[in-house]
């Protein structure tokens, strides 16, 4: 019979070590639904890809989807604001070069008015942020995260989490 090794050991060490070469890892990305008074949706303009996104982005290796979130809102556009839960987790399959990832977004609330109005990017990875209607803003996003993005306003207006694939709820 084979012990296992002991915690706080070099062969514990050794034995994590190997289960995190060999197992999968998921990226994992950490969105945003921001709103003015009005019910508009902010989206953001990235420099680095084509068309409209939420706010946020990739989280950190070994960083939370949550503080991820808040580091992205905070570097992008100056922003601290009280997020409230998660309204989707999305398992978004490989494509192009990519791996799979998972995609969570929170829901930010609403920026009280002097707030909205004085948004604007806080770095070289935006050219433009925009308050959209939530019709208009999910026309303005790329065909691959419009359904995602619905789903979500979806939850928000339901009160409701949802997990999601593609886009879309598996059951």
């Amino acid at each position: 019979m084979t012990t296992s090794p002991q915690p706080g050991t070099g062969a514990w060490d050794a034995y994590l070590a190997e289960g995190n070469a060999k197992q999968a890892r998921k990226r994992v990305a950490a969105d945003v639904i921001l709103r003015d008074v009005t019910g508009r949706v902010l989206l953001v303009n990235p420099t680095y890809k084509e068309g409209w996104d939420l706010p946020g982005g990739m989280v950190e290796a070994n960083e939370s989807p949550l503080d991820g979130a808040r580091r992205e809102l905070w570097e992008e556009l100056g922003i601290r604001p009280r997020l409230r839960g998660i309204l989707t987790v999305d398992w978004d399959p490989a494509h192009g070069p990519w791996d799979d990832q998972l995609v969570l977004i929170f829901d930010g609330g609403e920026l009280a008015p002097e707030e909205a109005a004085g948004l604007a990017p806080h770095d070289e990875e935006l050219s433009a942020c925009a308050f959209f209607p939530p019709e208009e803003a999910i026309a303005a996003l790329r065909p691959r995260i419009r359904r995602r993005v619905a789903q979500a306003l979806e939850a928000l207006r339901a009160k409701e989490a949802r997990y999601l694939e593609s886009g879309r709820q598996p059951w």
